[in-house]
């Protein structure tokens, strides 16, 4: 796939370490830790178990992304803390699509944005690239 596609390339649904230093290793830019909902395999490891090992064996050397469940912000700074360099918000977003449209989805991020906010400061957090695990505890 990276020789035939110079642009970003991000792989979804990696929830084992040794696919993520794969993912890294072939040149991929970014990786989303996912079980696409737990459709597939009702045994599959939950995204947020994945996390941290996943995140970990790749350091820095690819953008980690979170896709599991986020509808709040304390769920956005708890993937933080687990490793992710940031998250998706796919339901959160569709349900203010469909209850107000484009307002609706401004909505719906402006909310988990102002609840990130609150968590940061209840856990004298300044500065979302500081988040670590520490914030879990």
């Amino acid at each position: 796939m990276r020789s035939l596609w110079p642009g970003k390339l991000v792989l979804k649904g990696v929830l084992d370490v040794e696919d993520a230093r794969t993912a890294a290793t072939a040149g991929a830019d970014g990786i989303v830790v996912s079980n696409h909902g737990g459709r597939q395999l009702d045994g599959a490891s939950s995204t947020v178990a994945a996390l941290p090992r996943v995140a970990s064996a790749v350091g820095d050397r690819l953008e980690v992304l979170f896709d599991g469940g986020i509808r709040s912000g304390q769920d956005v700074l708890k993937a933080l803390g687990r490793g992710a360099h940031g998250c998706l918000v796919g339901r959160a977003y569709l349900y203010g699509l469909a209850a107000g449209g484009e307002s609706g989805v401004r909505k719906a991020l402006d909310i988990i944005r102002d609840e990130l906010e609150v968590a940061m400061t209840l856990t004298g957090t300044r500065d979302i690239r500081e988040v670590s695990a520490d914030v879990l505890a």
